[in-house]
């Protein structure tokens, strides 16, 4: 390997994926490169008031003492306010779900990484993603880990594949237990067993909290609104309709004698729709903005094209049909529960992502298909 060949930056949380992540490329010779982003002083991120740097940025730097490679800070809070968090915000108020952590992926983490990676001289950049890197017909991909529960590549489908040419995951072939081991094995027993936060990294707790401390001018501006029935028949009054996302049942504040769900969001009459869980499920749904890697994935592939529609949940057989540069239909084998517009759509062949897409309401699904059927 040449110098910069030999060289890899590191994106470190201070958490114990990265801090492996670390261990084990320096183990496998490279020189390392450590960088932690600075994006949002929540306070949950502060031992104690007034302390300079948040905890995360401590204890990245403490790591990189003590393996001896050089760590950066890079403050991004501006640019993260104005590119993830207000977009997570409007979102919400425009009666939609958000996907922050893909937002940021895109438009912030890999970008800036890249970018600092090249002024570093470094030929690579690593994450402590639970995901893999393969390479299929002259292309770079995004793979499931092999740790279905920590498996991370759902926030991953906008990355760019020209970034994944770069980029190295090494705890894709690794369980989250197998990672704990590795740094209790290096004597890091105290950062093995750390509290990992499973939240939105700038959310202290509940979503509706965050809006109301940060955004709480807007809020006042659409005020209460009415639950109303699948008739259009007002049930009962509730806070405003940013405090609802599709799916819901918990933490609505009325009783009808039965479980209720949230089934749709009108944000211009401010009018949150409850009905059975039936009135979830769907075949069809809208998909914008999508971003796939090649298109012959989807046309010659001999296996079905499979759907997530969010973290956690299993994907679903589904055939694509293509609209036009900027939209796509996804048509689901079996009924699927809750699309969510604002959150995303990944596709899958096996384990391999294909891309990913934003899913759209049911209104514009309508004006797509009346589109399709004129042509």
């Amino acid at each position: 390997m040449n110098n910069r060949e030999n060289r890899v930056l590191v994106a470190m949380s201070g958490g114990v994926d990265s801090s492996t992540v670390c261990m084990l490329l320096q183990e496998q010779g490279f020189k390392i490169e450590g960088i932690t982003m600075r994006m949002w002083d929540a306070p949950k991120n502060f031992t104690k008031y007034g302390e300079e740097l948040p905890d995360y940025i401590v204890d990245a730097q403490r790591l990189a003492q003590k393996l001896n490679f050089p760590h950066h800070i890079l403050d991004i809070r501006e640019d993260f306010k104005k590119i993830v968090v207000d977009y997570f915000a409007d979102e919400y108020l425009n009666g939609r779900t958000p996907n922050p952590c893909v937002v940021c992926n895109r438009h912030i983490k890999w970008k800036l990484l890249v970018e600092e990676a090249d002024r570093l001289n470094c030929q690579y950049i690593a994450t402590g993603h639970y995901a893999k890197i393969v390479r299929q017909n002259g292309h770079a991909y995004i793979a499931r880990g092999i740790d279905t529960k920590k498996d991370q590549s759902y926030f991953l489908w906008d990355v760019s594949p020209e970034i994944l040419e770069r980029a190295i995951m090494p705890l894709g072939a690794m369980t989250k237990d197998e990672t704990r081991e590795e740094a209790i094995s290096k004597g890091f027993e105290a950062l093995a067993k750390k509290k990992e936060s499973m939240e939105i990294c700038f959310v202290d707790d509940d979503y509706r909290n965050f809006l109301k401390e940060h955004y709480g001018d807007k809020l006042a501006e659409i005020g209460k609104g009415h639950f109303v029935d699948e008739g259009g028949k007002k049930i009962g009054e509730h806070e405003g309709f940013p405090f609802y996302t599709i799916g819901q049942r918990k933490g609505l504040g009325i009783a009808l004698g039965h479980p209720a769900y949230v089934t749709k969001i009108n944000p211009r009459r401010n009018t949150v729709m409850l009905g059975d869980k039936s009135m979830l499920e769907t075949k069809e749904m809208l998909v914008e903005n999508y971003q796939i890697i090649d298109r012959a994935d989807f046309v010659d592939s001999e296996r079905a094209i499979e759907t997530q529609i969010r973290y956690k949940s299993h994907s679903t057989p589904s055939q694509i049909e293509f609209i036009d540069e900027n939209n796509l239909i996804v048509r689901f084998q079996e009924p699927i529960s809750a699309v969510t517009p604002g959150q995303s759509a990944a596709f899958y062949i096996g384990e391999r992502l294909l891309g990913g897409g934003v899913i759209a309401d049911s209104k514009a699904l309508k004006k797509a298909k009346k589109r399709l059927e004129k042509q």
